[in-house]
C-alpha cells in the first residue's frame, strides 16, 4: 500500500493559500497531496477526514496565526495531540518576537514559526529536513 502524505495548509485569506498552493506545487510537485483550509474548524475537519483512511498521512500543517476564532499556535496544539510525528509550521506577519519567545519555551516546542512575506526555501528547508527523516 502507497502512504500519501499530506500537507494541510490554513490560512483566512484565500491568497495566502494560493500563493502557498503555486509554490509547494512548483517545488515538490505531486511528492505530496495538498490540501487547503480557510479557518482552523474547517482544518481540524480536514485532518478527522484523512486520519480515517489507512494509507493517508499528515505530514505537515502549516497554519497562520491571526484568524478569526482559533489562534493557529492552538490549532497546531490541536492537531499534534491528535496526529502523532506531525510537523507544524506557524506561518504569520502579525506574531510579535515576544509570542514567538513563549511557543520556543512552551509545550509548543514542535511548531516552527516562519514570518510573512514567507521565502519559499524557508518553508521548503523545513519540509526537506523532515521529508528526509520520513
Amino acid at each position: 500500500m502507497k502512504r500519501i502524505l499530506n500537507i494541510i495548509c490554513v490560512d483566512d485569506e484565500k491568497i495566502v493559500l494560493d500563493s502557498l498552493n503555486s509554490q509547494l506545487i512548483r517545488n515538490f510537485g505531486n511528492e505530496f497531496n495538498y490540501e487547503f483550509a480557510e479557518s482552523a474548524e474547517e482544518a481540524l475537519q480536514i485532518v478527522d477526514d484523512l486520519r480515517v483512511e489507512a494509507d493517508e498521512i499528515i505530514y505537515v500543517v502549516i497554519s497562520d496565526w491571526l484568524m478569526p476564532g482559533m489562534k493557529g499556535d492552538e490549532l497546531l496544539e490541536e492537531v499534534r495531540k491528535k496526529v502523532k510525528n506531525v510537523k507544524t509550521i506557524l506561518l504569520t506577519g502579525h506574531i510579535d518576537s515576544s509570542i514567538v519567545k513563549s511557543i520556543k519555551d512552551s509545550k509548543k516546542n514542535g511548531i516552527k514559526c516562519i514570518y510573512k512575506p514567507w521565502y519559499i526555501i524557508h518553508i521548503y528547508i523545513n519540509l526537506h529536513n523532515t521529508y528526509l527523516l520520513y
